[in-house]
């Protein structure tokens, strides 16, 4: 199973939009990584995202570009200060590859847990825009199989 963890894009500050939907830069940086999901053929059978406008919006993107076959929905559990636990504990029944759309702190807590068990052990860096691959082993552990930020696509 690949897990594909993707923070949500930059987005507005609260003052310029309550809503906090994504800037011209956050919209032009997720195309970019889209497009570039989309020539590595990646096979995300869902999306889900938190809900929040930004996450929202990010998943939309990557879901235009991907195709998911079972598409791009809302799920719980996915917000900045939810339990990563959840997420851990819903994966372990999983087979097929998905795409996580969410906000720090949570996907770096979710990625520590997976890889090292500890939450609190940070293992990745993550930016907004950028996706984080990760693999589920034979053995059942986790590994980082590969990570992309906006600034890195030519």
């Amino acid at each position: 199973m690949f897990l594909y963890l993707v923070q949500h894009a930059e987005a507005m500050k609260e003052e310029e939009d309550p809503s906090r939907d994504l800037t011209e830069k956050g919209r032009g940086d997720i195309e970019i990584v889209s497009h570039y999901l989309k020539r590595l053929n990646i096979p995300v059978q869902q999306i889900f995202h938190s809900g929040k406008t930004r996450a929202k919006s990010t998943a939309v993107v990557l879901g235009r570009h991907l195709n998911p076959p079972k598409g791009v929905s809302e799920a719980p559990g996915l917000a900045p200060l939810d339990d990563p636990k959840i997420w851990v504990d819903r994966i372990a029944s999983m087979d097929e590859d998905i795409m996580l759309v969410g906000h720090l702190p949570h996907l770096g807590k979710l990625a520590a847990l997976l890889i090292s068990g500890d939450q609190e052990r940070s293992v990745i860096n993550f930016q907004m825009g950028g996706a984080v691959c990760l693999r589920r082993l034979d053995s059942g552990q986790w590994a980082v199989d590969w990570l992309i930020i906006p600034e890195n696509i030519l």
